[in-house]
């Protein structure tokens, strides 16, 4: 399985605070989100240029992305990709793509491994992922982790789609899933709910059920996962 990066060429030939150990030890006092797309995307740029933050979301608010706020090698993505250590503290809260937006994958983590000069670690509790829907042939419809760190507490990958990696796709990275689900995502080629292209997943208390058409990819990436 190739990178995120070579995706075209391949085809063409063919709660809070439970177990949050990723939060940075960097991050500034929290601080706050309102509840609109304008304010989140600003609230991410910020903590990418003071290098990390912890954003409390509104809660019980649905972030709705009517366009992508970030792109290039990797295809489009809804909100600006992680470059830094960053909490998303929810309280019940959505981050979800209009229906009627063009499609784009909700989130990216940028590390060392996969992109030089970026420490992209991404903590997040008590949110839901869904409606991302990454451009073919890229991979990673909710979530792609390149080369980061992302860590899932009390928190839902649902409703996304991509070529592999409906939900969550990680290459040299690492994923951690604890309380949390990952479950109704798919993908055209395969890894509907996680594809690991490199790196690890760990998961506890969690479930990863109901993606098509199978839940992780390749067979035995994901300990744990049918």
């Amino acid at each position: 399985m190739p990178t995120v990066r070579t995706w075209r060429a391949v085809l063409g030939v063919c709660v809070l605070g439970v177990g949050l150990a990723a939060v940075p030890a960097t991050a500034h006092a929290q601080t706050p989100v309102l509840c609109s797309e304008r304010a989140l995307v600003a609230a991410i740029t910020a903590a990418n240029a003071v290098g990390g933050d912890t954003l409390a979301l509104t809660p019980g608010c649905t972030y709705t992305l009517t366009s992508a706020h970030g792109g290039g090698p990797d295809g489009p993505v809804g909100l600006p990709p992680v470059t830094a250590p960053i909490t998303l503290l929810g309280l019940g809260n959505t981050i979800a793509r209009d229906p009627g937006a063009p499609p784009f994958r909700i989130l990216q983590v940028e590390g060392a491994s996969n992109v030089p000069d970026t420490h992209g670690q991404l903590s997040m509790a008590g949110v839901t992922i869904r409606g991302g829907s990454a451009v073919t042939p890229y991979p990673g419809g909710g979530i792609a982790n390149l080369g980061g760190t992302l860590s899932l507490v009390a928190s839902s990958v649902t409703g996304n789609t991509a070529v592999a990696g409906g939900g969550i796709y990680t290459d040299n990275g690492a994923v951690s899933l604890t309380t949390s689900s990952v479950t109704g995502n798919s993908a055209t080629v395969s890894g509907g709910g996680i594809y690991v292209n490199s790196g690890g997943v760990t998961t506890l208390v969690s479930t990863i059920s109901g993606n098509t058409p199978d839940n992780c990819a390749p067979s035995g990436s994901v300990p744990g996962c049918g």
